[in-house]
């Protein structure tokens, strides 16, 4: 499935686009996120996943439309969040939707 895709990576993030079938591609973007289970229990990847959600529909506009989009966690993000706060994920979650965009 990620052969037919483009991705965009940070430190933290990795995403995954896909474009979508013509009569579907003008419908508003859509995101899964993976958190895998080496990031932490399931309390963990559930805020981290809550989180992620919110600043996508924050990022919502700057997003193009027409695609799928998986976003998948690396192992130390719920640390780094913790210690420097919902803006700097924000930032984060930026620089890899910024590098679609491009």
């Amino acid at each position: 499935m990620y052969r037919h895709g483009r991705s965009a990576s940070t430190r933290f993030l990795v995403l995954y686009w896909f474009p979508r079938e013509r009569d579907e591609a003008d419908d508003e973007a859509r995101l899964g996120i993976a958190v895998p289970r080496k990031v932490g229990g399931a309390v963990v990847r559930n805020r981290v996943k809550r989180q992620l959600r919110e600043a996508w529909t924050a990022l919502l506009p700057a997003v193009p439309d027409g695609n799928d989009y998986v976003l998948i966690v690396r192992d130390g993000l719920p640390d780094a969040v913790e210690a420097q706060g919902y803006d700097w994920l924000e930032t984060r979650l930026r620089e890899v939707v910024e590098k679609v965009a491009v």
